[in-house]
């Protein structure tokens, strides 16, 4: 049985979480870019340079110690949301080439009630066309879904009395 060897195909995350704290409140906490790690289980450490806007960056140090760059490509304050994608590739730290992710805080369908939105877009972290177990699109599409569920929970386990 033999297979086709293909390049990378653009792969999708979505993930949602009700979270019992006003929306306000909980944009308050992740409208702070470089503060993900506050609430974010998979990370030791977070830093970011305070833009709030377009071109801000954050680096980003996993678990085991490797780290990453993303930078800010859209922040509205109005809209409680936010864009921003990968600025510099480390395969150690996440198997993705490339990716982008967007936050957005919604009213929830009570006063007290938060909707928090990650969506993402990427590309797996070997591009050629025989991709190692580790860097294929499952690798990414299981990697990001995790990094999606694991800031979730945890925004949720640091806002939720």
């Amino acid at each position: 049985m033999s297979t086709l060897a293909h390049g990378p195909t653009p792969q999708k995350a979505k993930e949602s979480i009700i979270i019992n704290v006003a929306p306000d409140k909980v944009w308050d906490l992740v409208k702070r870019f470089g503060d993900i790690a506050a609430w974010h289980p998979d990370l030791s450490k977070s830093e970011g340079d305070g833009l709030s806007q377009s071109g801000g960056k954050r680096t980003l140090t996993f678990q085991n110690g490797q780290t990453l760059v993303e930078e800010l490509d859209y922040f509205s304050e109005q809209d409680r949301e936010y864009n921003y994608r990968l600025k510099s590739e480390n395969t150690q730290a996440f198997p993705a080439s490339s990716y982008t992710v967007e936050l957005k805080v919604a009213a929830g369908e009570q006063a007290s009630q938060s909707v928090v939105t990650l969506k993402s877009r990427f590309y797996r972290g070997d591009t050629g066309n025989s991709p190692a177990d580790s860097l294929n699109d499952e690798a990414a599409v299981k990697a990001m879904n995790r990094f999606l569920t694991n800031e979730l929970t945890g925004l949720k386990s640091k806002l939720e009395p």
